[in-house]
């Protein structure tokens, strides 16, 4: 056989792209993800997903759509997902010892709203009335604070109305109930079906003070064991969100198109407004100093007081901000 120069670099090339094609599949790492279909929740998700920036990093998601966080950590704690990310719901479960949160998405600055119809001009006309919201989220725990802060946080005050969100909104929409405390998009359905609605009040009203902490947990074995994958979806969600704050116009029309088509530009803007965002260098710092534990143990204490949750576990221990900051450098 006459083998030349040229045949030997040309067969090793060959066999090292054969080699090398294997060994970048066996780097994706698929982890089962569950997630809320709002804005504060998969915004950076989708952006990641759709610009390869998760898969980048030898991360693959097979994704799973819930209506509630309550749903998703039932789903996590039951081995159906590896993680989720979610809203409220962050800082309940991991308080009772049920996953690790290591990823803030974002504060959910005024997604959460209530609306009232017609009839309703103050808060104190809603003593004795009936409110629907999806007790044990983030409208639950703003409603919660919001009572409160308008002398209606007395039991007896008020009755909530414990439904789910789509169902909570359709009680509300048929004049069932005279209020709903809900998350948006769900004030889209209410704007558009019940024209005299308006919105008493949103989470703003209690910033920084109630702040609600959107975030990422995973299973705690699961975490144990994959603890530099969830390195590597912090890297891959840290570009996503960093291009969503620096090009939001560009993102939100990619998302609108391809994962929002019932909601209009317009509307989706008006809900990336309504949440605080920080990039990723931002972040660091309020990891670092313990401003996001503060902020998860308030409404840790929340769910421990309206969850009656004995033996809690505090955000210190259920939060891991070391990862982010091992990852995310200075």
């Amino acid at each position: 056989m006459n083998v030349t120069r040229r045949t030997v670099l040309k067969t090793g090339a060959a066999l090292g792209a054969a080699l090398a094609a294997p060994a970048f599949a066996q780097a994706k790492t698929k982890v089962k993800l569950g997630y809320l279909h709002t804005l504060a929740v998969d915004g950076q998700i989708w952006t990641g997903i759709d610009q390869g920036m998760f898969a980048k990093h030898g991360v693959e998601f097979e994704m799973t759509q819930f209506n509630t966080g309550l749903e998703l950590f039932q789903a996590m704690i039951g081995g159906s997902i590896d993680m989720l990310s979610t809203g409220a719901v962050i800082s309940n479960f991991p308080a009772r010892g049920q996953g690790i949160m290591f990823l803030c998405n974002d504060i959910e600055f005024a997604t959460a709203q209530l609306w009232v119809r017609d009839d309703v001009k103050s808060f104190a006309d809603l003593k004795g009335k009936k409110i629907a919201t999806t007790t044990g989220t983030t409208a639950h725990v703003f409603l919660d604070k919001a009572l409160a802060a308008n002398g209606l946080g007395h039991p007896g005050d008020v009755e909530i109305v414990n439904q789910r969100m789509p169902d909570a909104v359709t009680a509300f929409i048929s004049g069932a109930v005279p209020a709903v405390a809900l998350w948006v998009p769900f004030n889209v359905q209410v704007k558009e079906k019940v024209p005299g609605a308006r919105m008493l009040v949103d989470a703003s009203k209690f910033y920084p003070e109630a702040a609600i902490v959107d975030g990422w947990a995973a299973g705690n074995a699961w975490y144990a064991k994959n603890r530099a994958v969830c390195a590597n979806v912090i890297r891959g969600w840290a570009e996503a969100n960093d291009y969503m704050i620096k090009n939001t116009d560009a993102a939100l029309a990619a998302l609108q198109k391809a994962h929002y088509p019932n909601v209009t530009f317009e509307e989706l803007k008006n809900q990336f407004g309504a949440q605080k965002m920080f990039t990723s260098a931002e972040w660091r710092p309020k990891y670092a100093d313990g401003t996001v534990t503060r902020w998860l143990q308030q409404v840790s204490d929340f769910f421990v007081r309206f969850g009656k949750i004995e033996n809690a576990v505090p955000a210190s221990k259920y939060f891991d901000a070391s990862l982010y900051l091992e990852t995310i450098k200075a």
